[in-house]
């Protein structure tokens, strides 16, 4: 059925109407502030369709999965000795201690994932973070569903969008009251630098969360200061924090000194999601689920679940290991076999540093082997790329070409998919600042 309705959005084009497409696709993006930087956050004329099936799927799968996370952050949290798989930093350790005052450690999250067939499913990263494009998402969907193709398709198949910016805003109310908030209104600050790609989404978070009646502001790290035990951004008493600056930064560039660490430490500020979510977004969290030695700490489900979705990964590290059934050397093993294997930094996004085996020679890759043993950072089995069809509108033509893409679900309360971002692009990185690099919204399709 996909296939069918795929070709059958591609059949109804012509250059007309891909052409009056292309231009409203273009004035509602300016419009609605959907850009990554200075470019356009979507460069295709053709959403990414998931059969309701295909949803079910990818729900079910994840419940598990999410459950194995929740087991390997509490079994680190409890030991000391447990919790150098993730490699933590002095200062990282030290943040551990400030109790969030809510129980769940990554309120809202985003797995990465590549759905290579219909029961072929692989996650390959956690965001357990910062993860963004929930609002990009949505409005991308509402931009999409105004446009002339789409009406024409829609009178064949019906499509529904999967919102995720509802699921955000439930999980910050949800984590404001376990915090303390004494009201239903907490006056939030969304929190990153200002010279940042992605500001254009906190301007529609700040339009999202206004228009359900919540104060909030867009406030750069820079520009908060924790005074009479409140933290302020001038005139503003900050409740709490929707925090989309990365952890590693906030530290680097304020130290556990800053006003935002401090207000957080002393229980003036409720911050979403909290510092202890940073041992699940290292790389190192997927090769703490799949190694042999914590196999015991996971159920019959679960161990299914990881065995069938997670890669085989590990922290790059002289040791003895198994592949399947088999005993290896670890370092021996993954140079002999580049072929088959990714690097991966231990903390870092955006595709930075991740070198990819089969893309360089045995010299570079080797070097490369050597840097990571330098440095924390992960080794993962290979995973098969999937890629389909999307349309482009260049030169006054459609031009139908094959892009790579992966399937990003968001994840509320650590628990339960809501929405999903689908990034697609000509490179294997696969991240909007690779080449052919773009968000398409997600609908679930059907016909009518």
């Amino acid at each position: 059925m996909l296939a069918d309705a795929i070709s059958h959005y591609h059949d109804l084009f012509n250059d007309q109407l891909a052409g009056a497409s292309q231009a409203l696709l273009d004035e509602l993006q300016q419009r609605r502030g959907l850009g990554f930087g200075t470019r356009p956050l979507c460069t295709v004329l053709r959403p990414r369709f998931l059969t309701p099936a295909q949803y079910r799927f990818l729900r079910q799968r994840v419940r598990p999965l999410m459950r194995a996370f929740t087991t390997i952050h509490q079994a680190a949290m409890g030991n000391a000795t447990f919790r150098q798989q993730f490699r933590l930093s002095e200062t990282e350790e030290h943040l551990l201690a400030l109790d969030p005052g809510y129980p769940c450690p990554m309120p809202t999250s985003r797995l990465d994932a590549f759905f290579v067939a219909e029961d072929e499913l692989k996650f390959t990263e956690y965001n357990a973070e910062t993860p963004a494009a929930p609002a990009y998402t949505d409005v991308l969907a509402e931009v999409f569903l105004a446009l002339p193709i789409m009406a024409a398709f829609q009178r064949r198949y019906q499509v529904i969008p999967l919102p995720a910016r509802p699921g955000v805003l439930h999980v910050l109310r949800d984590a404001f009251h376990h915090w303390g908030g004494s009201t239903d209104r907490p006056r939030i600050a969304i929190l990153d630098w200002r010279e940042v790609p992605t500001f254009s989404e906190f301007v529609l978070f700040e339009q999202y969360f206004h228009s359900v009646g919540l104060p909030c502001r867009i406030v750069d790290p820079r520009e908060v200061e924790y005074r009479d035990g409140r933290l302020m951004a001038g005139d503003y008493h900050i409740t709490l924090i929707y925090k989309r600056v990365l952890i590693s930064e906030l530290l680097e560039r304020g130290g556990v000194n800053h006003p935002v660490v401090r207000a957080v430490a002393d229980g003036a500020v409720c911050m979403v999601n909290p510092f202890r979510c940073k041992m699940l977004y290292k790389k190192a969290s997927l090769a703490v689920l799949s190694d042999e030695r914590n196999a015991h700490l996971f159920g019959a489900e679960e161990q299914e679940r990881i065995a069938a979705h997670i890669p085989w990964t590990r922290v790059v590290e002289e040791r003895r290991s198994t592949f399947g059934d088999q005993a290896i050397d670890l370092i021996p093993f993954i140079l002999e076999n580049r072929e088959r294997f990714v690097l991966k930094p231990n903390d870092d996004y955006g595709g930075k540093g991740i070198v990819l085996g089969w893309t360089v020679n045995g010299a570079e890759w080797e070097q490369a082997v050597l840097t990571a043993l330098k440095s924390p950072h992960v080794v993962q089995d290979r995973v098969r790329l999937p890629s389909e069809p999307f349309p482009a509108f260049e030169a006054g033509r459609v031009h139908i070409a094959d892009r790579l893409l992966d399937t990003a679900p968001f994840v509320s309360y650590g628990e339960y998919v809501d929405g999903c971002l689908t990034r697609i692009a000509t490179d294997p990185l696969l991240n909007v600042t690779a080449g052919g690099g773009s968000t398409v919204p997600t609908f679930l399709v059907e016909p009518r």
